[in-house]
C-alpha cells in the first residue's frame, strides 16, 4: 500500500520539480540576456553616460606665440583674463531669471549680441552641462558677477591676446577672435605656427559634483615670431603719417620704411587704422591692409623704370639731350601734354633738355620717348623684373599682384601711357622695392616683415636683439628671389639724378638737414567709378625716396589718397612729410651727416615747430647750449659754454684745458693725470708769461679743486655725448645712462634738439639738454 502510494507520488515530484528547475532557467535566461544587453551590447552607451555624470573634460587652450619687432620689445603678446559660464542642470527653473540678472551686467556694448538676455538663455536651453555667459571680460565684471552669487555661474581662466601699444602696426599684426585663431594680419598668416597645441584637463566629480581629481595632459605654446620692424621707427613713421593726414585731409595714406639693403620693411603705418584690442568695431575698409592689398595707378613715380631701363639699354645718357617738342607728344592719335611747370621749365632750353633735367621736372614727354627708344617688349622685361604684376611674397596675407597687362594685350596708346604710371596698378609694397633697387646698387630683393620664427622667449640668453645698423652691403648669400635688374653704374647715375629731383626739381620739399636726399614725387588722377573716366578732383599723392644719397640708409614710400588741403601733387601732399620722417630716422640711427647743416632759420619750413611743455625752463627753451651751461653751471670761460654750437659739431676744447663738470651735492672726483691738473691750474689761475714761479703741480692723490662751491674741474674719464635726436624718452634716458651722462628732460614726444651736440667730449656725470616734441 505504502509502496504504491510511493510510486504514485514521485513522478509528481519529479515534474514539480522540473517545473521549478525549468521557470529558474527562464529567470536566469530573462536576466543573464539582459545582463548581456546591458553589459556587452550596450556597453559603450553606458560608459560614456557614466563619463558625463562622473567626469568633465576640459581643453586647455594653449598659449599663443609673442609678436616681437627686432628689439625683443612686445607688440602682440597672451595674457589671462576671465570668463563667465553656467552648468543650466544645475540652474534648473530659474534660467530666464539668471539670464537677465547676467545680461544687465555683461551687456554693455549694444551691438554685442552674444551677451544679449534672449541669446544667454539660448545656450542655456541648448545644453545641459555648459554654456557661456560672456567671454574674457574686465576685472570689474567679474567682480559684479560674483556679487550676486548666482547658483550654476561660475568663472574660468582663459588666454586672451593683448597688444600693448594698442593701433600701432596694427594691420601688420592683425587680430584674433575668441577662440585665439587670427583673423588679420600676420595673426592670420602664421596662425598655425603661433596658435600651438590645446592641452586636456580630466575631472572627476562625485554624485554633488565636487571635484574629487583631475588628470591633466599640458598644452604646447605657440611660436614666437620676430619681425623686422623697429617700432620705435614704427612709432615716428605712424606720429608723421597722422600729423600729414591732418595737414592734408587725406582719405588714407601709407607709408613704408624699408632697409635698401636686405629687403627688410623697419615700419609700415596706415592711416585711418584700428585697435586690435577692440576689432569688433572697425569697419572692414579699416582692417584692410592698404599696402598689399589696395592697387592705384602710381603716376610719375614710375619714371624711374623708364629713366632706369633707358640709362641701362644705353639709349641715353644723364647729360643727353631731349627735345621735348614744346611738351607734348602724340601716340596713335592721343597727344600728351607735359604740366605747366615742366613745360616753362622746358622753355627756358628751347624745349631741349638734358635726361637729368627731364627727370627734375618730371617730363611726361621725356619719359615716354625714352620707352619708344627701348621698345615695348624690353620695357616690359624691365617692369616685370621691378617686381610689378606679380606678388612679392611679403609676410602679409591678402597681397595682391597688381595690375599689368602683357605686351600681347597693349592698346597702341599703351606705350605711352606706362611710362608715366597710367595703365598700370601697382602697391606700395611693390613702390618701396622698386626704389630700394636702385638705390642698393640694382639688386631686387624680395621684401621681407618676419625675420625669424622661435620658441624661445624674450630673456633667454639664446635670443638677442637684432638691432638695424645701416650697412651697405647686400646680404651674401642673396636671398631666394633676389636678381640684378640694372648694373651699379646705372645705380648711380639713376641715384645721382634722383638727387637731382631733391634738390633742384619738384621734390624740393623733401631736402633734409645734414642728410643728402633723393627721391621722385608723382601726382596720379583716380578713375571716377561714375563715369569710368580719370577724375579731374580726386588724385593719389607720392613720393618715394631714399637718403643719404650715396650709402643709402633707409628708403621710404609715402602714399596719400585723395588730399583736399595744401595741394593735391605729391611734392605738396607727400614730400614734405618724407622730410620730416627720414630727418628723425636718419638721427635715430646714428647715420653720420654727409652734408653741413643749415643756420636755423634755414630750415626747411615744412619743419615742425619746437613745443615747449616745462615751463620753469622756458626762459631757456631759445637756446638749449645756454640751458646746458645753466643747468651744469658752467664758468664763464668754459670751452663747453663758449660756442654756440650747430647740432651735429663737437663743441671745441681749448688747449691744455680740461672739461669741467657739476658736482653738486657730490663728492669730488681725485684725478691721477698731474700733467692735466696742472693744465686746470693754469686755466683757473692764469699766470703772466714772464711770472717767474712756475705754477704748482698737484700730488695724484689730491682731489681735484672745488670752485665756486659746486663746480668742479675733473681731468679724469669724458666720454662723447650719444645722438639723440629722433628717440622716445625712454631711449634716449637709457642711453644716456649706458655712457653714466645725466639728461635734462624739455617737453614730451620724440628728441627734435640737444645740447651738447652729438660728439662732444664730457666728462662723466654731465647733464645732456634735450628737447622733446610730440
Amino acid at each position: 500500500m505504502q509502496a504504491a502510494q510511493t510510486g504514485v507520488v514521485t513522478p509528481m515530484r519529479r515534474l514539480r520539480v522540473i517545473y521549478v528547475v525549468a521557470l529558474f532557467a527562464a529567470w536566469a535566461g530573462l536576466i543573464g540576456t539582459r545582463l548581456v544587453w546591458l553589459q556587452v551590447i550596450r556597453h559603450h552607451e553606458f560608459v560614456e553616460r557614466a563619463a558625463r555624470q562622473q567626469q568633465r573634460t576640459f581643453e586647455v587652450a594653449p598659449r599663443r606665440g609673442v609678436l616681437y619687432d627686432r628689439n625683443l620689445h612686445e607688440l602682440a603678446m597672451t595674457v589671462l583674463a576671465d570668463s563667465i559660464y553656467a552648468v543650466p542642470s544645475e540652474i534648473g527653473d530659474a534660467r530666464p531669471a539668471t539670464a537677465a540678472a547676467l545680461a544687465k551686467i555683461v551687456h554693455i556694448d549694444p551691438t554685442d549680441s552674444f551677451t544679449g538676455a534672449q541669446q544667454i538663455l539660448a545656450r542655456f536651453n541648448a545644453s545641459r552641462n555648459f554654456a557661456w555667459v560672456a567671454r574674457k571680460q574686465d576685472p570689474d565684471v567679474i567682480n559684479k558677477v560674483k556679487a550676486l552669487n548666482l547658483k550654476g555661474v561660475y568663472v574660468q581662466k582663459e588666454f586672451k591676446r593683448f597688444y600693448p601699444d594698442n593701433q600701432m602696426a596694427s594691420e601688420v599684426l592683425g587680430y584674433v577672435g575668441l577662440d585665439d585663431n587670427g583673423l588679420g594680419g600676420l595673426e592670420q598668416n602664421f596662425d598655425e605656427e603661433l596658435h600651438g597645441t590645446p592641452g586636456r584637463m580630466l575631472t572627476a566629480l562625485d554624485a554633488r559634483r565636487h571635484v574629487l581629481g583631475s588628470e591633466e595632459r599640458e598644452p604646447l605654446p605657440g611660436e614666437n615670431l620676430v619681425l623686422t620692424v623697429d617700432a620705435n621707427i614704427q612709432f615716428m613713421a605712424e606720429q608723421a603719417l597722422e600729423r600729414n593726414m591732418e595737414r592734408t585731409k587725406s582719405i588714407n595714406g601709407t607709408i613704408v620704411v624699408q632697409d635698401p639693403h636686405t629687403g627688410q620693411i623697419l615700419a609700415l603705418a596706415i592711416r585711418p587704422t584700428f585697435n586690435p584690442n577692440d576689432f569688433r568695431h572697425a569697419t572692414t575698409d579699416l582692417l584692410r591692409d592698404h599696402a598689399v592689398s589696395d592697387v592705384y595707378e602710381p603716376g610719375s613715380v614710375f619714371k624711374l623704370v623708364a629713366y632706369s631701363a633707358a640709362l641701362e639699354e644705353k639709349a641715353t645718357t644723364p647729360d643727353a639731350k631731349i627735345d621735348c617738342q614744346g611738351g607734348a607728344i602724340t601716340i596713335a592719335g592721343r597727344t600728351t601734354h607735359d604740366d605747366r611747370d615742366a613745360i616753362a621749365f622746358e622753355h627756358r632750353y628751347n624745349n631741349v633738355i638734358s635726361t637729368s633735367q627731364a627727370l627734375w621736372e618730371s617730363s611726361d614727354v621725356a619719359a615716354i620717348k625714352l620707352a619708344l627708344r627701348i621698345g615695348q617688349d624690353r620695357f616690359y622685361q624691365y617692369i616685370r623684373a621691378y617686381g610689378f604684376g606679380q606678388r612679392t611674397g611679403i609676410e602679409l596675407p591678402s597681397e595682391t599682384r597688381g595690375l599689368l597687362k602683357p605686351v600681347n594685350r597693349w592698346q597702341p596708346t599703351t606705350i605711352g601711357s606706362i611710362p608715366m604710371g597710367q595703365e598700370i596698378g601697382v602697391t606700395p609694397i611693390q613702390l618701396i622695392t622698386m626704389v630700394s633697387t636702385i638705390a642698393n646698387g640694382g639688386m631686387y630683393l624680395p621684401p621681407h616683415i618676419l625675420l625669424q620664427s622661435t620658441e624661445l622667449k624674450k630673456g633667454d640668453p639664446k635670443l638677442q636683439p637684432t638691432a638695424f645698423h645701416p650697412n651697405g652691403d647686400l646680404p651674401s648669400p642673396l636671398p631666394e628671389g633676389a636678381h640684378r635688374v640694372i648694373s651699379t653704374m646705372t645705380s648711380a647715375e639713376m641715384r645721382k639724378m634722383m638727387e637731382g629731383v631733391v634738390v633742384n626739381g619738384t621734390g624740393r620739399n623733401a631736402q633734409l638737414d645734414g642728410y643728402s636726399a633723393a627721391g621722385k614725387t608723382g601726382t596720379a588722377q583716380k578713375i571716377d567709378v561714375r563715369t569710368h573716366t580719370y577724375s579731374a578732383t580726386k588724385y593719389i599723392a607720392s613720393f618715394v625716396g631714399f637718403a643719404p644719397v650715396n650709402n643709402p640708409a633707409i628708403s621710404v614710400a609715402i602714399v596719400m589718397d585723395s588730399p583736399e588741403a595744401g595741394g593735391h601733387h605729391g611734392a605738396q601732399a607727400s614730400a614734405p612729410a618724407f622730410h620730416e620722417l627720414a630727418q628723425q630716422i636718419l638721427e635715430y640711427l646714428g647715420v653720420p651727416h654727409d652734408q653741413d647743416l643749415k643756420p636755423q632759420p634755414q630750415i626747411a619750413k615744412n619743419q615742425q615747430p619746437v613745443e615747449e611743455d616745462d615751463g620753469h625752463l622756458a626762459e631757456h627753451a631759445e637756446d638749449l647750449n645756454s640751458l646746458f651751461a645753466t643747468v651744469n653751471d658752467l664758468p664763464a670761460d668754459d670751452p663747453l659754454r663758449a660756442p654756440q654750437q650747430t647740432p651735429g659739431q663737437a663743441a671745441p676744447v681749448a688747449k691744455n684745458a680740461a672739461p669741467t663738470q657739476v658736482a653738486a651735492n657730490t663728492n669730488p672726483t681725485p684725478s691721477h693725470d698731474v700733467s692735466s691738473t696742472t693744465a686746470v691750474a693754469e686755466t683757473l689761475n692764469p699766470k703772466p708769461a714772464d711770472d717767474p714761479d712756475p705754477a704748482p703741480v698737484m700730488p695724484a692723490s689730491t682731489p681735484a679743486p672745488v670752485v665756486k662751491g659746486s663746480v668742479v674741474v675733473n681731468a679724469g674719464k669724458r666720454v662723447a655725448v650719444p645722438s639723440f635726436v629722433g628717440q622716445p624718452v625712454r631711449s634716449v634716458i637709457e642711453q644716456a645712462g649706458s655712457v653714466e651722462l645725466g639728461v635734462q628732460v624739455l617737453g614730451t614726444g620724440i628728441a627734435r634738439e640737444q645740447a651738447p651736440a652729438a660728439g662732444t667730449m664730457v666728462p662723466v656725470g654731465t647733464e645732456i639738454v634735450v628737447r622733446f616734441t610730440r
